[in-house]
């Protein structure tokens, strides 16, 4: 698409609140949404923002978390798709970045990664992507 991706102000670890921008409220498939909800983090980096595409959502940590280039391109910083089996592979993989990251704010415990929700932002993700089948 042309944008090029930069560093994110924070590095996010864990399930934080996104917000919605007027763009997302109105977005074809985001206005079903609410207007802020949890999803899952792992990433110090943020998407570009390439000619005509729109941001939908932002973080107190990050201020791109969902793109809309195009009616059927969308990118994500976030992630709608752990679990609890991936993200306990994320922590024996991690293990040096989440020391290094423990006192940052937006770095979750393990005790805090171990204990989030996930199946309810993967009911979210598949909300998207059933409305997103629906604009074939």
């Amino acid at each position: 698409m042309g944008a090029k991706f930069e560093h994110s102000p924070h590095k996010e670890i864990g399930v934080f609140r996104i917000k919605l921008t007027p763009a997302g409220l109105k977005d074809r498939i985001f206005s079903i949404f609410p207007a802020s909800f949890f999803v899952g983090h792992w990433d110090g980096d943020m998407p570009g923002l390439a000619q005509g595409s729109e941001l939908l959502a932002y973080s107190e940590g990050c201020p791109r978390q969902i793109v809309r280039y195009t009616s059927r391109v969308y990118g994500f910083q976030c992630h709608f798709e752990f679990t609890e089996a991936a993200v306990e592979d994320m922590i024996t993989h991690s293990t040096q970045e989440l020391e290094a990251c423990k006192n940052l704010p937006y770095v979750q415990t393990l005790l805090e990664l171990r204990r989030n929700h996930y199946e309810l932002i993967n009911e979210l993700l598949f909300q998207f992507l059933d409305e997103f089948e629906k604009g074939r």
